[in-house]
């Protein structure tokens, strides 16, 4: 379980929720710190500036300097606990406390001191040693605050002063602050890994149910869908996608268990000919030489049906992949006529061609001809002698449109997108040596789909079958200054070729 998306989801909500705690942590420690200090600092340098007004203008000697701040500190050292050190140019220290020796543990004085030099310990060292302006020393055991500046009196240094106050409020403001993050940030992350378990369970269910759906498919059974009912986001759209996926590839193994069937289908017939011919052939106690020529006959013909059906299958798989067509630039009016030219030499009925558009397509010219030649095999063998055959040619747009038509008994609406199936038939009672494999309509849609193309049936101006397919890459001829009609003469002259056989 914990390797799984949910524990691996919970547990990287909890690293970047920590990770937010630690940063508005540190920003809320030090904020708190700083705030605290500045406000400590403002009231130094308040009760500096009411140190220094209380220093007499004129002072005549040093020991007026000494008087006037030990007046001040015995007022102040009522309020509150702060530390005055004061030291004067002819060596004598006014402080608030009996010696700069002993701890400065917040507890003011009632009285001053006046003294000469201190003694050399750490802490006086360490006090008189602070550098002029705000600044954080340590005194013994205890963090200090002090403000350190000078008095000058008719441009002649007096006094130096000191002012200290004890820092335990910041300590105790950013210890506030670790304990409430450190309470509020447990049960915070607690509640968050909980719920991000529960989100990502929530969240993963679908994805579960897809990994399952896939192990069943896996296994062979593509009935399985996931159904998710879930509100319409991405997992939705993921869960769709999967079961169109499972629908397409359900419906791609029905076609390749069909065409695999139809196929040994097709197989199985000529050799099960061939096998019959050669048993009865067997059977004979006096073969005679007309024996052996019927049944070569017989085996010829369907052996050439086999290798007809095995490059027809052969050239579906090239077109499966994407290895049909090689398009080259052609001329389309000389290329669709010898075309219909040789169409009208296959059979006994009435050949009809349009005008043809003059210009350039890119296409394969042996496929397409393969595709004109299939649909036109298709339409004569469901016409009668003297039927009509049509080739109808368009272009406009850039396009190309071949149309063939017929007055047969047409295509029945229902049959029309399955026509282009492999091995279909619209007459399922017509047997299988009549009319070939049913791959013709089929080859003829791979090869118009390769060159970007589309292909449709509907029915004709005669009530029979309308075949049309629609290739791109076609490039009208310019129309040469002399073929330009004069005024008043027609622009719509349609040239119509009719050929009886």
């Amino acid at each position: 379980m914990w390797r799984g998306l949910r524990a691996r989801l919970a547990l990287s909500i909890a690293a970047i929720l920590v990770a937010a705690l630690a940063t508005a942590f540190v920003a809320t420690y030090r904020g708190t710190g700083t705030q605290v200090r500045n406000q400590i600092d403002g009231d130094l340098r308040q009760d500096a500036s009411a140190f220094e007004a209380a220093i007499p203008l004129l002072p005549e000697s040093p020991h007026d300097v000494e008087k006037a701040a030990s007046d001040y500190i015995a007022q102040q050292s009522s309020f509150g606990a702060r530390l005055y050190v004061v030291r004067i140019p002819n060596g004598a220290i006014v402080t608030n406390f009996q010696d700069l020796e002993g701890p400065f543990d917040g507890t003011a004085l009632s009285g001053t001191q006046v003294s000469g030099p201190p003694r050399p310990t750490d802490s006086t060292q360490t006090l008189l040693a602070a550098a002029p302006g705000f600044s954080t020393i340590h005194v013994d055991n205890d963090r200090l605050r002090v403000d350190v500046f000078q008095v000058e009196r008719n441009n002649r240094q007096v006094a130096t002063i000191t002012i200290g106050e004890s820092a335990a409020a910041v300590t105790r403001a950013q210890s506030g602050v670790a304990r409430t993050f450190a309470i509020a940030g447990t049960a915070t992350l607690l509640a968050a890994i909980a719920l991000g378990f529960a989100l990502a369970s929530r969240l993963s269910r679908p994805l579960r149910r897809m990994a399952s759906t896939a192990a069943r498919v896996n296994a062979g059974d593509l009935s399985r869908r996931i159904g998710s009912t879930a509100p319409h986001d991405e997992v939705r759209v993921l869960a769709d996608a999967f079961d169109r996926m499972l629908d397409r590839l359900s419906d791609a193994f029905a076609r390749q268990r069909g065409f695999v069937a139809d196929a040994s289908h097709e197989l199985r017939t000529p050799l099960t000919v061939i096998r019959g011919q050669l048993e009865v052939l067997a059977r004979q106690p006096d073969i005679s030489r007309e024996d052996v020529r019927h049944v070569e006959g017989v085996v010829r013909t369907e052996v050439l049906r086999m290798e007809r059906l095995v490059e027809d299958l052969l050239l579906l798989a090239r077109a499966d992949e994407g290895e049909l067509v090689r398009p080259a630039e052609l001329d389309l009016r000389p290329f669709v006529t010898e075309l219909f030219d040789a169409l009208t030499l296959t059979a006994d009925r009435t050949f009809e061609l349009s005008e043809i558009p003059d210009g350039k397509l890119v296409a394969d010219e042996d496929r397409i001809a393969q595709v004109v030649r299939n649909l036109a095999r298709n339409a004569i063998e469901h016409t009668g002698p003297h039927g009509l055959v049509r080739v109808n040619v368009t272009a406009r747009d850039g396009r190309v449109e071949v149309a063939i038509e017929d007055d047969g008994p047409g295509i029945p609406a229902e049959q029309r997108d399955r026509i282009f199936d492999r091995f279909h038939r619209t007459d399922t009672a017509r047997a299988r040596g009549q009319g070939g494999a049913g791959l013709g309509l089929a080859i003829a849609k791979a090869i118009v789909a390769a060159h970007g193309g589309t292909i449709t049936a509907g029915t004709s101006p005669e009530g029979g079958a309308r075949v049309a397919f629609t290739l791109p890459g076609f490039r009208p001829a310019p129309i040469p200054p002399r073929t330009r009609p004069k005024r008043g003469g027609s622009t719509d002259e349609v040239a119509a070729v009719r050929r009886d056989r």
